[in-house]
């Protein structure tokens, strides 16, 4: 195994090159609504707490929140994917546009709604989660609107397909989009969900998770042995350069397609909410490695954003500052 430590100085020259970095993110897109309250009573009408709601936020979710992380890393995302002709998806390119991302790859679609994942949170711990989505595959207008406009985009680091299983990464799409970065020689990183996973054909990095390595394998992944044995085969079947297998409080397992394999211990030193976590880590590794650095060294410095977004309630982005001050 390689050593899995990076110098600090080290850590600084690759944050201190994302400057500028153009990396287009595509997939599916979500609106995070979240009611924050207290809980002091359990309600007469049934036993269920009653939360004295204090303040609504709503945040980028889902592709959104990578492109957000990217955002506060110091890059240029450029965000693609489908929203309704709603007051949610309003609501969603008005903070996307605020915050500085590049929504030009976003394609309204009248037919369905803007996925909208709505949390109830007392006393800083989620009590409810209400969700509302479509799951049907992007439309032919919007697939190749999405398609044509990647294509399009000049300058580009690199290419991150965040797929959540809500329609927007058809097989076609995901075809085309992989085939235009191979002939530009774009890597192309990938954060996987259940109904594509075996599509993502020789991209760069290939991250699952272990429960959707385990569903698509068919495998159990807990020993250390099991969790190699998928680590070869999806390298093997998915013809990824690299697979960054993550493992929840068990960290992360990298593996090369010359043999080598680093084990990276979780970092998180007070976990408060893994939500969004894996955008960060697929943002970051996908950001490091667009600056020169090798995949060990991004995995890393993902692995310790990781940690740090898991620390905070709520879907938070990981700030280049902090990550510096972490690092140091």
């Amino acid at each position: 195994m390689k050593n899995m430590k990076i110098e600090k100085t080290r850590a600084k020259e690759i944050l201190d090159g994302l400057s500028g970095k153009r990396i287009a993110v595509v997939g599916d897109v979500m609106l995070d609504r979240y009611f924050w309250g207290s809980v002091t009573r359990v309600s007469p009408e049934a036993p269920v707490p009653v939360i004295d709601v204090e303040r609504e936020t709503f945040h980028l979710g889902g592709a959104a929140n990578v492109a957000s992380n990217l955002k506060t890393l110091g890059l240029e995302p450029i965000l693609c994917g489908l929203v309704g002709d709603d007051n949610s998806g309003r609501i969603f390119r008005d903070i996307a546009s605020e915050n500085g991302i590049n929504i030009d790859g976003m394609f309204i679609d009248v037919e369905r709604p803007t996925t909208v994942k709505t949390r109830i949170i007392g006393n800083n711990q989620q009590i409810a989660r209400l969700d509302r989505e479509s799951r049907s595959l992007v439309s032919n207008r919007g697939e190749k609107y999405i398609i044509e406009f990647v294509k399009s985009i000049e300058n580009l680091s690199g290419v991150i397909l965040e797929d959540y299983n809500k329609g927007v990464l058809s097989p076609i799409l995901i075809r085309e989009i992989i085939g235009h970065c191979k002939k530009n020689n774009i890597n192309v990183f990938v954060d996987p969900k259940f109904d594509n996973f075996f599509s993502f054909n020789e991209v760069t990095v290939f991250k699952p998770n272990r429960k959707e390595a385990s569903k698509a394998l068919n495998m159990k992944i807990n020993t250390p042995e099991e969790i190699d044995k998928a680590g070869q085969r999806l390298l093997e079947s998915i013809k990824c350069q690299y697979v960054l297998l993550t493992l929840g409080s068990g960290g992360m397992m990298m593996y090369e397609n010359n043999g080598n394999k680093v084990h990276i211990p979780t970092k998180a030193r007070h976990v408060a909410d893994v939500s969004g976590a894996g955008d960060t880590t697929i943002a970051t590794l996908a950001a490091c490695m667009t600056t020169g650095a090798n995949f060990v060294e991004s995995a890393i410095i993902a692995n310790i954003a990781a940690g740090i977004v898991c620390e905070e309630p709520g879907i938070v982005s990981i700030k280049k500052e902090k990550l510096l001050e972490i690092l140091a």
